[in-house]
């Protein structure tokens, strides 16, 4: 036998408490009741009051609390075997890893707020293959679909601005790579998510829309920062800001969220644009979208599965709960049934 929930289970420990108390209850009336009158009148004025009834109620009471806790555990045995398939979209996760991402004009920055939303996006996306691309000037695969969440995460953790040399944004390179990461065969199934500022510092974008159109691959992009942007800072290793980016001429580099590009490119490929805000609801509007999509089988196992018996200990319960309500502390005055018969027959 198993027990689907067993942290109900842990109930159990009021069962002794209550026999406890049921057993102090009955010691504390017949005690109070030798200290307030004569103990000759005792057996008078209790006639009617039957202890064996009384410990029969609390057995009742007691008994619907321990079936009751078992129905709560759901008992399960005997076995039935399903076949459980596991539908989804592949879903790839392009994660602008530039130093760009270090501006700090959406908290903490733009890029612990990218992380933080691709993790709300895996988990929304509980029955989708995830896989990780991070880019800069260039593209790599961090993490290959998977079904495993776990990895897709432990891959995002370990990310950083700069883990790439080559240095840059190239939006091109991301949809390029995210494309290649796809099931080559398939027309659909493919969803590919960028987050990034959008500043496209290598151009060359539209034919990499064009061969992730011909993938069949639709492109959402989520917008990391504002328009009007900050500079980036350098900081030491203590965190504290030393100087911020500059250009080769010298000045001061601004770094802003270029909409209308990422914008154009969702729309490009039927995918839409969304920019990351503090609520993070873009990410329930996006997988809103996307769990729309058509869906292939990514997984299907044949699982066998125990039967649910929590109905057994449960009617139990109602038994001993109906009996405790119709039983009640009062001696009955009439004679037990055998007697009635045995005058009845000796007339």
């Amino acid at each position: 036998m198993f027990f689907a929930r067993s942290e109900y289970l842990n109930l159990l420990w009021i069962l002794p408490v209550l026999g406890i108390f049921f057993y102090w209850s009955l010691s504390y009336r017949r005690n109070r009741l030798k200290k307030a009158i004569d103990p000759s009148l005792l057996p008078k004025l209790t006639e009617e009051f039957s202890r064996r009834k009384a410990i029969l109620h609390a057995f009742c009471l007691i008994g619907f609390f321990t079936f009751g806790i078992l129905a709560l555990a759901r008992p399960q045995w005997g076995t039935r075997l399903e076949t459980v398939r596991r539908q989804g979209v592949d879903i790839i996760v392009a994660l602008d890893v530039s130093y760009s991402m270090n501006t700090e004009d959406i908290l903490p920055n733009r890029f612990e707020k990218a992380k933080s939303e691709i993790r709300k996006l895996i988990h929304r996306s509980e029955g989708d293959r995830i896989g990780l691309v991070g880019f800069s000037g260039a593209a790599t695969v961090q993490c290959p679909l998977t079904l495993d969440h776990g990895a897709s995460n432990l891959f995002l953790d370990i990310a950083y601005t700069g883990m790439i040399d080559e240095p840059g944004t190239s939006l091109a390179s991301a949809i390029e790579t995210a494309t290649k990461a796809f099931i080559a065969k398939e027309k659909k199934y493919k969803v590919l998510v960028l987050f990034t500022d959008g500043e496209d510092l290598e151009g060359q974008v539209d034919r990499a829309l064009k061969e992730a159109k011909e993938a069949g691959a639709i492109i959402y992009a989520i917008g990391i920062g504002t328009p009007g942007g900050k500079p980036i800072p350098i900081r030491d290793r203590n965190g504290n800001i030393i100087e911020y980016r500059k250009d080769p001429e010298g000045q001061v580099v601004v770094s802003s969220l270029d909409e209308r590009s990422l914008a154009r490119i969702a729309a490009n490929t039927g995918g839409q644009y969304f920019r990351a805000t503090t609520s993070e609801k873009e990410i329930d509007s996006l997988y809103d979208d996307i769990s729309n999509l058509e869906k292939k089988d990514l997984e299907s196992k044949l699982m066998q599965n125990f039967e649910d018996q929590f109905q057994y200990p449960l009617l139990v319960a109602i038994l001993f709960f109906t009996a405790g309500f119709w039983i009640n502390e009062k001696r009955s005055t009439e004679k037990p049934w055998f007697e009635r018969f045995r005058q009845f027959k000796s007339r």
